[in-house]
């Protein structure tokens, strides 16, 4: 189902969609009241849906179909600063996945971004919603307790977490990053998300969180104590100089559909840090990462995945688990205490 108040996006999205076999379009109406009467006899596998919609706004909605009847929703929004604090507001209410669309050139950007848009959906369709809701219950758990301060100054320049998530990732990383204490390893992260997105998302949780988070920028150092969440629209690497680690936020082309690319950072962090480092794959469909895990593993690294009963999608662990790259399967609420465990081993 298509929720959209803009006839063009209704039609064209929905002419696209319908273009690939293995999604059906059952419906397209201008906004939520319309789309709850049709539910009432057809109830969709997946809701493509706006925010900024007349008589009822896309996040109300989003949170009234989460408590009557949880289906995967991908949110198609207009990329603006505020409709970025929105929609990390609909991802945490339990959105799967974002799309974004322009104020101006609609329709084209619409045209062009069809085969982006029909694997959202099918990303979306295979969702486990009981996972995500599992996810948002587990944020707010209490944190560990912080290890030695001095035995964490000894470690700063040998320790780095590099984790890597997709579809449900939000949440998920939500869900880590609130149970690790002040003194942690520092983390770099790879989420996929859009441009303009990321910066809203590391605010959010750099506000619930007791380590600092933030986008990263070029040439920001690794510390303790922080993560870093790669900017959308750009690779993040991890490079290091002497005994510090860094990131480089680079332009690049697409790699495994995705910029930034989680194999673009494991693979950066086997050459960089090696046996000093943890790699971490989590929920997302596909396989980016699954080859830069495996590298990470070769050069030395402890490599965990997210388990299956705790995923939304197990597509990115699934593969990584195929190929070898993952030395333990963990649940989610594990994670936190993983990481914990990397910085203090020695």
């Amino acid at each position: 189902m298509v929720v959209d108040d803009s006839a063009v996006v209704r039609q064209v999205v929905s002419a696209l969609l319908q273009a690939d076999p293995a999604i059906e379009v059952l419906c397209a109406v201008a906004d939520p009241f319309l789309a709850m009467a049709r539910m009432k006899t057809q109830w969709p596998d997946v809701i493509v849906l706006d925010i900024e919609m007349p008589r009822m706004d896309g996040i109300t909605f989003l949170k009234k179909i989460m408590a009557e009847r949880p289906t995967p929703v991908v949110i198609c929004s207009t990329l603006t600063e505020q409709g970025a604090q929105t929609t990390m507001a609909a991802l945490s209410a339990g959105a799967v996945s974002i799309i974004t669309k322009p104020k101006i050139g609609l329709k084209q950007f619409l045209l062009d971004a069809s085969d982006d848009l029909a694997y959202a959906v099918k990303a979306a369709a295979r969702a486990n919603l009981a996972r995500l809701r599992v996810v948002q219950k587990l944020n707010a758990d209490a944190v560990l307790a912080a290890p030695d301060h001095l035995t964490a100054m000894v470690l700063t320049t040998e320790q780095v977490v590099a984790l890597g998530t997709s579809t449900g990732g939000t949440q998920a990383l939500e869900c880590v990053l609130r149970r690790l204490p002040r003194v942690c390893p520092g983390i770099v992260i790879v989420q996929h998300m859009p441009e303009k997105f990321t910066a809203e998302f590391a605010n959010r949780l750099n506000g619930l969180c007791q380590i600092e988070v933030k986008e990263a920028q070029n040439n920001d150092r690794v510390l303790p104590g922080r993560a870093l969440i790669a900017p959308g629209g750009k690779h993040t690497l991890l490079r290091r100089t002497g005994a510090q680690y860094f990131v480089e936020v680079t332009d690049g082309p697409l790699v495994n559909r995705h910029r930034p690319s989680v194999d673009v950072l494991f693979r950066s962090v086997a050459k960089a840090a090696g046996a000093n480092a943890l790699g971490i794959i989590m929920t997302g469909m596909g396989d980016d990462g699954a080859s830069g895990l495996l590298e990470m593993r070769r050069a030395g690294a402890r490599t965990l995945a997210q388990d299956e009963d705790s995923c939304v999608v197990y597509g990115m662990p699934k593969e990584a688990v195929k190929r070898g790259a993952v030395e333990r399967s963990v649940p989610l609420a594990a994670i936190s205490q993983e990481i914990m465990s990397q910085f203090t081993r020695r």
